[in-house]
This record gives structure tokens, C-alpha cells and sequence, in this order.
């Protein structure tokens, strides 16, 4: 084996992803491996990179298709520099930022909301914000 490659064993220890999410990661086209004489997957070690940033990407609500796209970014068949790495998480700020402010908002109006008693998703901002059907009335306004 080459020095710079990893088997699927060696990435799952030192990634802390499961072999079977490694697998399912390769068929979503996130990562890629090389097939040697044997049959056997080998990963370079720019996957431990791309595995970080798939977790991340995940513990911070990012679907896998939105890192696929990010990933679209970064060269196939290389270690991606810092300038890449760079560009790739400018694909993320806006998305970031939006989730940060929505975050904020809710952190900030469930304080005001406990103990509130309003009991009512009409009223309710947390539940019902900026609903336009609620000035027809309670209950559901699109069926019957």
C-alpha cells in the first residue's frame, strides 16, 4: 500500500465514521476510494478532510446534498488547498448566517414564551410566525 493511502479500516478509526457510513458516503458520491489488485477500497488521505467536514456539515443541519454541491467545488484528483477549502465555505456563509439569526430568534423569543400561557398557535410566534391565514380565522383556512 502506498504511504499516502488509507484503508477503510484505518479511515473509520481515525475519522470516528462507522465503515458502513463510509460506504454509504462513497455511493452519495461525497468521497471516492481506489480499488486495489485485490479488490479492496483505499482512500488518499484528503478523506479524513472531507469526512470532518461532512460532520460538521450534518451536526449543523446541512443536508448531504448541500455539502455535494460544496464538495463540486473542490478538484477530484488532488488534496484541495486552503484556497479551495476556502471557497467551498463561502458556498455555506449566507446558509450559515440565515440559520445563526433563526437560531438567535428562537433562543430570544423562548424565553419570553415560557410561562407565557397564551395556549393559542394563532398567537403564538414560535409556532405561527407572520401567518397571513390566521387574520381569516381559527382553525385550518385551506380545507373544505
Amino acid at each position: 500500500m502506498i504511504a499516502q493511502e488509507l484503508s477503510v479500516g484505518e479511515v473509520a478509526r481515525r475519522s470516528g465514521v462507522a465503515v458502513s457510513a463510509l460506504h454509504f458516503y462513497e455511493r452519495k458520491g461525497l468521497i471516492r476510494s481506489l480499488r486495489t489488485a485485490g479488490n479492496q477500497r483505499r482512500f488518499a488521505r484528503d478523506v479524513l478532510r472531507r469526512l470532518a467536514v461532512i460532520r460538521v456539515a450534518q451536526r449543523v443541519g446541512l443536508p448531504l446534498e448541500a455539502v455535494a454541491t460544496a464538495f463540486a467545488a473542490l478538484p477530484e484528483n488532488k488534496t484541495p488547498t486552503k484556497a479551495e477549502w476556502a471557497k467551498m465555505s463561502a458556498l455555506w456563509r449566507s446558509e450559515l448566517d440565515q440559520r445563526i439569526a433563526q437560531l438567535l430568534l428562537l433562543r430570544d423569543q423562548l424565553t419570553d414564551c415560557i410561562g407565557c400561557g397564551c395556549l393559542s398557535l394563532k398567537r403564538c410566534r414560535l409556532t405561527n410566525p407572520d401567518d397571513a391565514l390566521g387574520d381569516q380565522g381559527d382553525g385550518a383556512q385551506r380545507w373544505g
